[in-house]
């Protein structure tokens, strides 16, 4: 259902390497750049799947996180939960919470992490069920 979320940044060459190591964690890469001085850039597994864009803000204004906006990433496991949360804390992002289970076990549990980009956007990198 959803196609592509897309990020502000202000230092789009910062946030590209970010995200180049970020998601790679995660099989994603680079799709599409547009040749645009926005840098806008589309991240996935496929063009046929759900996408994240990074770019400068089409206004030219300065990018800022939105208050109660955040991007969860589905991961294939806990141990990869882990490893994103601690790719992101190596490439610069800021912790918002270690990885953990959040709420009961069985099929409902929820594991997750939370972080924040070079930006300020905020993340969570989850995966729910058993393990």
């Amino acid at each position: 259902m959803i196609g592509y979320t897309t990020l502000g940044t202000n230092d789009i060459d910062k946030a590209l390497a970010f995200y180049d190591g970020l998601l790679a964690t995660m099989g994603g890469r680079r799709l599409i750049t547009m040749p645009d001085a926005r840098g806008f850039t589309l991240y996935g597994a496929g063009r046929d799947k759900p996408m994240l864009a990074i770019t400068k803000p089409y206004d030219g204004g300065t990018a800022n996180p939105g208050n109660g906006t955040m991007v969860a990433l589905l991961a294939d496991s806990r141990a990869q939960v882990d490893a994103v949360h601690a790719k992101a804390i190596a490439l610069g992002g800021q912790d918002e919470g270690a990885p953990g289970l959040r709420g009961g076990v069985g099929p409902q549990a929820f594991y997750g992490a939370y972080f924040r980009d070079l930006d300020g956007n905020k993340f969570c990198a989850y995966r729910t069920g058993e393990e």
